[in-house]
């Protein structure tokens, strides 16, 4: 294993192409310029980890302390989507259905262990086939694959889960030490390239992984300067804390009022630490952005692979299909096309990324892409066909979730478990945003759940097992 400081490291990569500024002074007679993409995903982030989101909350926010200054500057410098969700609540799975823009029974990557398929149509394999140069830096979590990211032409990753402090990276097939902090050697890395390759003409697409906010718990994961930060702070519980999922037992009086495991609030001040070093290094890439002068020719999106659970029902994971476990952080900003401080309140997918990133570089979508592009939506032109609801599920892995799948409306939702008939679920979310009053007896709000639930499995072509969902309700 070749060992190299993080700071020498970038200048030793083997480097490819990046596009430089046009020059303003071009002729009007010149073709339009393709823009420039850069996805960052963090691991675990709930959808209201952000300072914005906070405020936005006022009373109900449950940490309205926390501040995000630059995503909240992105946020302010482009569009928000205020109700965005993963397809399949987990890591590898929601990955996947970010590059592919598929469900994850259609790409192969139904939990954590699978390699991502190596001959997989990705936006990243799209856009490199029409002339792009394609990166990847960071996290990659499908498994413990190895080698060349797919689809990219550079990639400076880590295996699997990688570690927090001094992480070896795998730089183009070549195992290399680092030191420091991930998240801030993935930004350096990625940086670097940018530094690099800033006058090369071809456009590039550029995914970076970051590893927080997953496994947080304990200081040794921090960096020295976010060791203690918000000592003495506390995270506000919501009405859900106090109930049970449906596959737990009720709790008990004894039990309501208390922090447990994963939902004790010495660990929502990690998990929050590490999403300020995120903010950080964000901050770091849109001030290079803007050095570099590539900020209005860059599309950046800003998201996460899951949600994440803090102790609402007594969970801290993701694996379910409560709003905790679906609900994502996405931010788009593109100075070039899209508003500024727009927020938008329909509902998109991850798997909507892959057929956005296509449109907005003029190339078709891919016609096994079962996600669509949000590009007009964000223009404030709303499709007339855009979509009232969504497919959701979730195959059981670790944990004691069993095998679930749902539908999630605009105002509702209804959840089956595979052989569990008496655990299913329905909320009115207009009403009851916090899921508590189960409504699965009636069959007012059930039976139009169904039939939504029905036409959305089969137009995906996802089997709807016989002893998980009943012919009627």
């Amino acid at each position: 294993m070749k060992s190299i400081n993080t700071r020498l490291l970038t200048a030793a990569m083997i480097l490819s192409g990046l596009c430089a500024p046009v020059s303003r002074a071009q002729t009007a007679q010149a073709p339009p310029r393709k823009p420039n993409f850069i996805f960052l995903i963090s691991d675990d982030q709930r959808w209201d980890a952000m300072g914005v989101v906070q405020r936005e909350q006022g009373e109900k926010a449950r940490y309205p302390w926390f501040e995000t200054p630059n995503m909240d500057r992105l946020a302010a410098g482009g569009v928000r989507f205020r109700n965005a969700f993963i397809t399949h609540s987990i890591c590898s799975p929601g990955r996947a259905g970010f590059l592919t823009g598929q469900y994850t029974h259609i790409n192969g990557v139904m939990d954590n262990d699978t390699p991502f398929p190596e001959k997989s149509d990705t936006h990243a394999t799209l856009l490199r086939d029409a002339g792009y140069r394609t990166a990847y830096f960071g996290k990659w979590h499908m498994g413990n694959q190895k080698g060349p990211r797919p689809g990219f032409q550079h990639s400076a990753s880590f295996l699997n889960q990688g570690i927090y402090q001094n992480c070896p990276f795998e730089i183009n097939g070549v195992m290399t030490e680092t030191k420091g902090w991930v998240d801030d050697v993935t930004t350096d890395l990625a940086i670097g390239w940018l530094e690099e390759n800033r006058a090369k003409e071809q456009p590039f697409s550029m995914v970076i992984g970051f590893k927080s906010p997953h496994n947080k718990r304990g200081e040794g994961n921090l960096p020295d300067r976010l060791r203690g930060l918000y000592e003495g702070k506390t995270t506000r519980r919501t009405p859900n804390c106090e109930i049970a999922a449906a596959y737990h037992a009720p709790l008990t009086d004894a039990d309501k009022g208390k922090d447990r495991g994963l939902s004790a609030n010495s660990v929502h001040l990690d998990y929050l630490r590490h999403i300020k070093g995120i903010d950080e290094n964000l901050g770091r890439l849109l001030d290079e952005l803007d050095k570099l002068k590539l900020a209005d020719d860059t599309v950046i999106v800003y998201s996460s692979d899951n949600g994440y659970f803090l102790g609402e029902r007594g969970l801290g994971d993701k694996r379910a299909l409560y709003e905790e476990g679906l609900r994502i952080p996405y931010i788009v900003r593109y100075p070039r096309l899209f508003p500024k401080g727009k927020v938008v309140d329909d509902m998109v997918l991850n798997i909507d990324l892959a057929p956005t990133w296509l449109d907005l570089a003029g190339l078709p979508v891919h016609p096994g892409m079962n996600g669509v592009s949000w590009k007009n939506l964000a223009l404030g032109q709303k499709p007339a066909d855009w979509r009232t609801s969504f497919l959701s599920y979730y195959r059981k892995e670790l944990g004691d979730t069993p095998t679930c799948v749902g539908v999630r409306t605009e105002s509702a939702k209804l959840i089956y478990y595979k052989g569990h008939p008496e655990m299913t679920e329905a909320y009115d979310l207009a009403k009851d945003p916090y899921e508590l009053e189960n409504l699965a007896k009636n069959s007012s709000i059930i039976t139009p759940l169904h039939a939504e639930l029905v036409r959305l499995a089969a137009k995906v072509n996802y089997p709807l097992p016989a002893d998980m969902v009943p012919a009627k309700p």
